[in-house]
């Protein structure tokens, strides 16, 4: 790959866009998908900055997975076909599914495609975007030394804690180069801390797990296809239709965790390993988790929490202190790590707004409600009526 290039290797991605491609590839070929850029911290762009995002995502054109990475995919995660890791030795990025262009200092960029080509795209052109906006913004970090300094401090305290701790960080990360670092340093000063990272990429480079199941898109789908109320019951039946057992940690607030709790039934509970954390008070939700579990006759010390939703360590060690000798945690850190080189991270995000499944005959707005109501995203009437019909107040 060309030294040029911000994003050099296809596995450059959050694992569960591998994982969500390989389920999309079985179940959904034909199903399309739309998404769009969503500026929450309200950012101004650069003059010209829709021209350099677009020769960026031009030339990944030229990634494509190399032998060793296909091995790589073979040996640590069993549960990927060979047809799928075959497809994916073929796949190409397609800059014709991503539409850019600038107003001002207003960015604008659309995916559009079939899902099992766009699901890709979400997490480099993020990467991308807070990479562009500091070089383009002549925005200059902290040295190479304080990285490594910032990020041997934190894995150490983490350490103390007695807990696990994976990297979440490629989507709004600073750059390729301060993440390298960041998990590089971890793997080197976090033993019995540090489990994993969600980049496949540096993953494979540091001889670490790559970690992740699904994310809201999922099941986003899954209401278009077959309505909200089904929306969180057939999401994870499909996935443990498609796993097995493997990969089983579930998202769990897509429409509020207190909806996904109904559905989560016994058979659910006992199947998967734990759930996710993305939104609302942590504290609350590992009440709520516990006494579903207790609920349902499962030891919560046999199921896991993974907290994931904008942490540092002050709110980690409140966690774990709360949840300690109640039910098995871990902590997946993001920005925190990869973007705290004294500049401001970016607020953005890239969600799905629109899908097409194979049988409909025109597209259907899809919405998320997190436990958050400022994180909810999608058409406004489309959240209300998902509201309604999930008896949300």
């Amino acid at each position: 790959m060309s030294n040029g290039m911000k994003i050099s290797s296809l596995l450059d991605n959050d694992f569960y866009k591998f994982t969500m491609q390989h389920c999309v590839v079985k179940l959904f070929p034909k199903a399309r998908a739309r998404y769009k850029f969503i500026n929450r911290g309200q950012h101004s762009f650069p003059p010209g900055f829709d021209k350099v995002l677009r020769q960026a995502v031009n030339d990944m054109e030229q990634l494509f997975l190399t032998r060793e990475e296909k091995l790589y995919l073979a040996n640590t995660c069993p549960y990927l076909d060979p047809t799928y890791l075959d497809f994916l030795q073929g796949y190409r990025y397609n800059p014709d599914e991503v539409h850019i262009s600038q107003h001002g200092e207003a960015l604008e960029v659309i995916v559009d495609g079939y899902w099992y080509r766009t699901i890709l795209w979400e997490v480099p052109l993020m990467s991308l975007i807070c990479e562009l906006f500091y070089e383009q913004t002549g925005q200059h970090r902290v040295s190479d030394e304080e990285v490594i300094s910032i990020t041997k401090e934190k894995i150490e305290n983490y350490a103390k804690l007695n807990i696990t701790i994976a990297d979440f960080g490629s989507r709004r990360r600073h750059s390729l180069a301060v993440h390298k670092l960041v998990v590089q340093t971890l793997r080197q000063y976090g033993q019995g801390c540090f489990i994993g990272s969600s980049n496949v990429h540096l993953a494979m480079r540091n001889g670490i797990i790559p970690v992740g199941t699904h994310a809201h898109e999922w099941f986003m789908f899954h209401a278009a296809k077959y309505g909200f109320k089904m929306a969180n019951m057939l999401g994870l039946e499909h996935w443990v239709n498609v796993y097995r057992g493997d990969l089983g940690i579930a998202l769990s607030d897509t429409y509020t965790s207190a909806v996904f709790f109904e559905q989560f039934d016994k058979k659910f509970a006992k199947l998967f390993d734990g759930v996710r954390h993305d939104s609302g008070d942590p504290l609350l939700f590992a009440d709520h988790t516990i006494a579903h579990y207790l609920s349902k006759g499962v030891d919560p010390m046999s199921k896991t929490i993974i907290f994931s939703d904008g942490l540092n360590y002050e709110k980690v060690a409140e966690i774990a202190a709360y949840c300690r000798g109640r039910i098995g945690m871990s902590f997946g850190i993001g920005t925190n790590f990869t973007n705290d080189v004294g500049l401001e991270p970016l607020n953005i995000v890239i969600k799905m707004y629109e899908a097409h499944p194979e049988d409909a005959h025109e597209w259907t707005p899809v919405v998320k409600l997190s436990d958050v109501s400022g994180k909810y995203t999608g058409d406004p009437r489309m959240i209300a009526l998902a509201k309604e019909i999930l008896g949300i107040v």
